[in-house]
C-alpha cells in the first residue's frame, strides 16, 4: 500500500477522496446512531457536507469521460445532490421515516457501491491499495456487490421464499 498515488493526484482528487474517506467513515455514525440526539445531528450534519464536496468534486474530474467532458458517475453526483437536498428537507418537515430512507440509500449506494469501482485496475485508489496486484480490484468490486446484493434481497426473504413456494 502506499499513499504516493493519492497525494500525487490532483487537488480537486485528493479533496474528491478526503470527502469520500469522511462520508465512509461518518455515514455509520450518522445514520445508525440514536435519533435526535446532538452527536446523531453533527455527524449528519458534517456528514452531508462531505456528500455534497464528494459530489460537487466529482465534476472536476474527468479521467472517465464518456459524453464530452462527462460520465455516468456525472449523472450520480447530481443525483446525491438532489437526494441531500430531499433528505434535508424531509428532516426539516418531519418526515423522517423517507429522510432516513433517503440517507440510507445515498450512503450504500452513492458511497458505497460506487465507491467500488475506484478499485478499478488504473484508477488512483487501486494504485494506492492494490499497487502490487491491481486485478485483485476486480474481485473486490464483486465480493462487495455480492454483500451489496445479499443486504438489499434479505429483507424480502421471506417473500421470495412464499412466491417460490406459490410457484411450485
Amino acid at each position: 500500500m502506499s499513499m504516493s498515488p493519492i497525494l500525487s493526484a490532483a487537488p480537486i482528487i485528493q479533496l474528491h477522496v478526503a470527502a469520500a474517506v469522511v462520508a465512509i467513515l461518518l455515514g455509520p455514525l450518522a445514520l445508525y446512531w440514536r435519533q435526535g440526539t446532538r452527536l446523531h445531528k453533527t455527524a449528519g450534519y458534517i456528514w452531508a457536507c462531505a456528500m455534497a464536496v464528494l459530489a460537487l468534486s466529482s465534476f472536476g474530474i474527468h479521467s472517465f469521460a464518456v459524453i464530452g467532458p462527462f460520465s455516468p458517475l456525472h449523472g450520480l453526483a447530481l443525483f446525491t445532490l438532489w437526494s441531500l437536498y430531499e433528505g434535508i428537507r424531509r428532516a426539516q418537515a418531519g418526515e423522517i421515516a423517507i429522510h432516513r430512507r433517503v440517507f440510507r440509500s445515498l450512503y450504500w449506494f452513492g458511497v458505497m457501491i460506487a465507491g467500488l469501482f475506484n478499485f478499478l485496475p488504473g484508477r488512483t485508489i487501486n494504485r494506492a491499495l492494490l499497487p502490487e496486484s491491481p486485478e485483485l480490484g476486480y474481485a473486490l468490486i464483486a465480493l462487495g456487490l455480492a454483500v451489496a446484493a445479499v443486504a438489499v434481497i434479505r429483507p424480502y426473504a421471506g417473500r421470495l421464499r412464499r412466491l417460490v413456494t406459490i410457484w411450485s
